[in-house]
């Protein structure tokens, strides 16, 4: 049986870490697109900046969004709340 490391979110739309395995995964996506911001401070160029801003930050969050999405008991769609 495979473990999942998201849950669904009670309200809206997406999921929220449950285990310590979606936390890590978590904090490697957050900790990767500061890494791709803070790479960019270092750039002289505006134009060069803004390349790396928008080649960077999708070429990180397509992966954690498939992993996530990938890892999610119940896959995503919007929700109401518990049903009754």
């Amino acid at each position: 049986m495979a473990r999942y490391w998201f849950r669904q979110k009670q309200f809206g739309y997406g999921a929220t870490p449950n285990t310590w395995q979606g936390w890590l995964c978590t904090f490697g996506g957050v900790l990767a697109i500061v890494a791709v911001a803070f790479g960019a401070h270092f750039l002289r160029d505006h134009a060069e900046r803004l390349a790396l801003i928008a080649v960077g930050i999708p070429l990180v969050m397509i992966p954690f969004a498939l992993i996530i999405h990938a890892k999610t008991e119940g896959g995503w769609h919007w929700r109401w709340g518990r049903k009754s």
